[in-house]
């Protein structure tokens, strides 16, 4: 090998060892090439996340479709039940029959509910469907009551029921329909529940046509009045012992001055506007004068009528001075004073000095338990410091009282433990869905324990059995 030949191939070598030796010694090239992995990897990653969070959101679309779907059918089955339940209770003409039938109509008509409410629909978009499956079922848990005493339905019961009923198929119907949009893919959950971030919205979304189909279905329904949380007269009730104008603040202030006397209150400010759509009114905070320390005292006095309703003055209360008798006696005056007439004190409780006196409405010697006013007194110098009247705004006008159909001893032999009663009256009591009740009240005692029966006037039926509680804190009734 010559000279040149040995001289190319040590620069070759000294090329290649310069090469390796700028690459390890060049400052950053390791970091440069180090970051450039790590972004390579982070993509990856964010790819292969991206991918599991696409994959989980399709399993999760998958299982609310299904959760949906399920909700449906059973939904839509349930109401097809309750279309032939509906179809019998009309075909028969005994009252046991007649119980168990309208036993499953309740039971199927809770279950719709049930599914009608896992269903993504928008909040109001079956507000119609909503109210009539729960009139059904209440209707038919009613006359289920009846007809386990043995009474059959009447023709306007029965009429009621085949109204009912074409509204059922009228409803199944247009379940049917939406079942084959879902069927045919034209109609979707998502599109209900508004979809991707929307995933369980049910707000903001348009209501498609098929849906406002089905509850646009209710709208012709007749109004229903039964005893029932759902029936006309319990959804829109009205406060039947206020009458009169609107009143503005001035007045109703006024009226405040009329129950505690102008001089004896200052810094009165309005607090709110409680709009309820029964009993609206001005809520008020003041001061009372006359006392040794600050007192603040609140209270509601109603837009129709300028009526207080309730009001309160916490204050402590000094050592007992005066006896329950005397408290009951103050508490009557209060409320002659304040224009409530011939109400009879009842029970009472009475707790850190303080007594609460419930008053019932007195009508021809007959006591009306649901107009009722309750008085707070403070036992150290008989001061009211409370008040509540809502329960005889809501109730109170003059009754027309028949007469009992049943002697006070025909009604006395319905009393299971009759030996036992020591006191009789009449009485007109609330239910728990807004009606009234005429009866016998028989008061007995029996192994120490007080007690009150309520016979029906009218049928004999016995209506209700309340114990009376007497303890450390008063007497009431359970």
């Amino acid at each position: 090998m010559d000279y040149d030949e040995k001289e190319y191939i040590l620069e070759n070598r000294r090329g290649r060892h310069v090469s390796e030796y700028e690459r390890d010694e060049k400052p950053g090239y390791h970091a440069r090439n180090k970051a450039k992995n790590v972004v390579i990897v982070i993509l990856a990653l964010t790819t292969l996340f991206g991918a599991y969070q696409y994959h989980r959101a399709v399993l999760l679309r998958r299982q609310l479709d299904a959760q949906y779907n399920r909700a449906f059918y059973e939904m839509t089955g349930y109401v097809q039940d309750m279309e032939v339940l509906l179809s019998k209770a009309m075909l028969t003409s005994s009252p046991q029959k007649a119980a168990d039938i309208l036993k499953d109509i309740w039971h199927r008509a809770e279950l719709v509910s049930t599914n009608l409410g896992q269903l993504p629909v928008q909040q109001g978009a079956l507000v119609n469907t909503q109210k009539f499956i729960s009139q059904v079922g209440d209707y038919a848990k009613t006359l289920n009551g009846q007809n386990v005493k043995g009474k059959v339905m009447d023709q306007e019961q029965m009429d009621t029921i085949k109204s009912l009923h074409q509204f059922a198929v009228s409803l199944n119907d247009n379940l049917e329909k939406f079942h084959g949009e879902l069927s045919a893919g034209t109609m979707k959950w998502e599109n209900l529940a508004g979809g991707g971030a929307k995933l369980f919205s049910k707000s903001d979304v348009e209501v498609p046509m098929s849906i406002s189909n089905i509850d646009g279905t209710f709208e012709e329904m007749p109004t229903l009045i039964y005893d029932g949380p759902f029936s006309e007269h319990m959804t829109n009730q009205k406060a039947l012992g206020l009458s009169g104008e609107n009143v503005s603040e001035d007045q109703a202030i006024e009226n405040l001055g009329k129950l505690f006397g102008k001089e004896n209150i200052r810094n009165i400010q309005k607090v709110s506007d409680n709009k309820n759509g029964v009993i609206d009114t001005y809520n008020f905070s003041f001061e009372l004068e006359g006392k040794k320390e600050k007192s603040v005292a609140e209270a509601d006095v109603s837009v129709v009528g300028g009526k207080v309703v309730w009001f309160l003055y916490n204050r402590d209360v000094g050592d007992v001075e005066l006896d329950i008798d005397k408290a009951k006696e103050i508490g009557k005056q209060f409320l002659e004073k304040s224009g409530f007439k011939n109400m009879k004190d009842t029970y009472y409780t009475e707790q850190q000095g303080v007594a609460t006196i419930n008053y019932a409405y007195e009508q021809d010697g007959v006591i009306v338990y649901a107009d009722l006013v309750k008085v707070k007194v403070a036992l150290d110098n008989g001061e009211i410091v409370g008040f509540e009247s809502k329960g005889y705004l809501m109730s109170h006008r003059e009754r027309d009282i028949p007469k009992p159909a049943l002697s006070e001893a025909e009604a006395l032999q319905k009393v299971a433990r009759k030996e036992n009663i020591i006191s009789t009256g009449l009485a007109i009591i609330p239910t728990d869905y807004g009606s009234e009740l005429f009866c016998y009240e028989f008061k007995g005692k029996f192994e120490d324990q007080d007690f009150l029966v309520f016979i029906n006037a009218i049928t004999g039926e016995e209506e209700d059995i309340l114990l009376i509680i007497n303890s450390e804190e008063g007497i009431l009734t359970m």
